[in-house]
């Protein structure tokens, strides 16, 4: 009797197991995508320092949300993000910027020692998300300065992008958004990562003027102070 007892038991044990392992599915992960770039090349490109960048506190974290009609955010159920996204896009950030601008001279903020930025790029992302019914939207501000820290540029920046509602497309969408975004990054820094080229005119060869004689001195007829009319030359 006892015998049967633990075979049932192990029975029911072995068969609770195997419904876990038939119910369980792993949930998909995603990453945005960079597009097509390539490593950058040159060594001696525009030295830009991007950062701080900043990023809505919605968005630190590995939950994908969805937006729903009445604005607010739910955590999707069958995906999330491959890690911290807020950290994501700085890294897709760095990566882009350095390939559209082709220079291994840009850095995240902070600095590494030595490195001296000719641009400062700021940057704060506010909104990017998107939901079945609702379309991608990135909302951001960015400030470009120069090494002085005088500002030269900036502007606050609202995109959007559609999708057919999957998980999968609207990452796609968001996306799509960070590369827009990138390149309005990289054409205000190519505007003013430019050095002006100031053309030094070359100079006359001295020309030495001739020395001219003095010329000669006519005398000038002076009365003389002795008695009567007399000239002196």
């Amino acid at each position: 009797m006892n015998t049967m007892r633990k075979a049932l038991a192990i029975l029911v044990v072995g068969s609770l197991g195997l419904a876990g392992c038939t119910a369980y599915r792993p949930v998909p992960l995603y990453q945005l995508d960079g597009g097509e770039w390539q490593m950058p090349g040159e060594h001696q490109g525009v030295a830009l320092l991007l950062g701080p960048v900043t990023v809505a506190d919605y968005l630190q974290r590995e939950a994908l949300l969805q937006r729903q009609a009445d604005g607010s955010l739910i955590s999707a159920d069958n995906a999330r993000w491959a890690g911290n996204l807020a950290n994501e896009i700085d890294q897709q950030l760095l990566r882009q910027l350095a390939a559209r601008l082709d220079s291994q001279r840009v850095q995240l903020a902070p600095a590494s020692p030595g490195f001296e930025p000719t641009l400062r790029l700021a940057l704060s992302i506010t909104r990017l998300d998107s939901g079945p019914q609702q379309a991608a939207v990135l909302e951001a501000q960015w400030r470009l300065s120069g090494a002085d820290g005088k500002l030269l540029d900036g502007r606050l920046v609202r995109l959007e992008e559609s999708h057919n509602g999957a998980v999968a497309d609207q990452v796609r969408a968001q996306s799509l958004l960070l590369q827009q975004l990138v390149g309005l990054l990289a054409q205000a820094t190519r505007e003013y990562g430019k050095a002006p080229v100031v053309a030094t005119p070359p100079r006359k060869p001295a020309v030495s003027k001739p020395i001219q004689p003095p010329a000669p001195r006519i005398p000038v007829a002076e009365p003389s102070r002795n008695e009567g009319e007399v000239f002196r030359f």
